[in-house]
């Protein structure tokens, strides 16, 4: 008997259940079949997760009567683009999709977002499911409907919310990730500890190798955490007006990063997240408004299950501080021409601010490494 948890995401007539357990991509259809309008779906997948997990995800469809067409596409950030979105779009209208027709995201937060965005706009919307193969999947991107692709001029920039009718996160999933890809998305769980919950980054503290390492129990109680820590957001908050935004924690200088890496393997958005989270406290102690000790314990932290905690952290890349001040006044949370951070008082005493002075900012980033 597979059991598995239930974090149910509450939006009035487009609420929707995020189940969290191990077995769920063999059992998928049989948990798919009843929110379908009609036994048809569209799996959108990437060249990483369709040698591992396609098969299993068709054979269960197929045993619940449900047939379906896949698309494969290349793996990576690069493929969160304008040019991938519209050959998406143009298989499934070749292959005759309709409005009763269901998309299923099958993937990390790549597949993920870009399925969904395309979700959004092929024949003004239709139906998608979300079965996240990664941890940072798992725990944040497939969970609140936000879709997006990147342009030259920034990450996620262009995109829509659309919120799925379904979200399978099948913990098995997580031994095929790499330890890189794995400690990636855990950076994303740790983010929820810093924002508002102090108690579930000092159970981190003490379980965080345990789960990198492969603890199946961790892990669980991880993503179920950090689901449920997102769905009360998102609840509160859809469309990222006030409390939602308090997600970005890390994420402004993380993206910057991200964009002078051209979105490459170089660094991945996790990583990225967890140097601009450390990058965040220490803006925060900067400013005279977090304890240099809860600073010192996030950096121990991220140092002690393998995540970068610098500039330093990719080797061979000159970092040039006015350069991603640059990138971080691209950011979509920018009001007025002013930039938004998430800053701390303290670990779980997250907050919004758009007073953040450029030479603390500057000497922040020149403290991590950039010149």
């Amino acid at each position: 008997m597979i059991t598995h948890d239930t974090v149910r995401v509450e939006l009035g007539e487009r609420s929707y259940d995020v189940l969290v357990g191990e077995g769920l991509l063999a059992q998928a259809g049989s948990h798919i079949s009843p929110i379908l309008k009609q036994n048809r779906v569209f799996v959108v997948t990437d060249d990483n997760v369709a040698p591992l997990h396609l098969e299993i995800l068709e054979r269960s469809l197929e045993d619940n009567g449900i047939s379906c067409e896949a698309f494969v596409l290349p793996a990576g950030d690069q493929t969160k683009s304008f040019e991938h979105l519209q050959k998406l779009i143009n298989a499934l209208l070749s292959h005759k999709i309709e409005r009763n027709s269901t998309i299923i995201a099958l993937g990390g937060g790549v597949v993920g977002d870009l399925a969904g965005f395309a979700a959004s706009i092929t024949l003004r919307g239709v139906d998608y499911i979300q079965i996240p193969t990664t941890l940072l999947a798992q725990v944040d991107s497939s969970v609140g409907g936000k879709t997006a692709i990147n342009t030259e001029h920034g990450k996620n920039l262009v995109g829509m919310f659309h919120q799925p009718r379904l979200v399978l996160a099948d913990i098995g999933t997580l031994d095929s990730l790499p330890q890189r890809e794995f400690l990636a998305g855990y950076a994303e769980v740790v983010k929820y500890g810093l924002i508002n919950d102090p108690d579930f980054f000092g159970w981190l503290e003490g379980h965080g190798a345990a789960m990198r390492d492969g603890n199946r129990d961790g892990r669980r109680k991880a993503v179920v955490t950090s689901c449920q820590a997102k769905a009360d957001i998102v609840a509160a908050d859809e469309r990222e007006a006030g409390q939602r935004a308090l997600l970005n924690l890390g994420h402004t200088f993380g993206h910057a990063l991200e964009a002078e890496t051209g979105y490459s393997d170089m660094l991945l958005h996790g990583e990225g997240v967890a140097i601009g989270s450390i990058m965040a406290f220490d803006l925060s102690v900067r400013v005279g408004l977090c304890p240099s000790e809860d600073a010192a314990r996030v950096h121990r932290h991220f140092a002690a299950v393998g995540l970068g905690t610098g500039l330093d952290h990719l080797q061979g890349v000159s970092w040039r501080a006015e350069i991603l001040v640059d990138h971080m006044g691209r950011d979509k949370k920018v009001r007025d021409g002013r930039m938004t951070f998430v800053l701390v008082k303290g670990i779980g005493e997250a907050f919004l601010s758009q007073d953040v002075a450029p030479d603390d900012l500057i000497q922040t980033l020149k403290d991590s490494g950039a010149s």
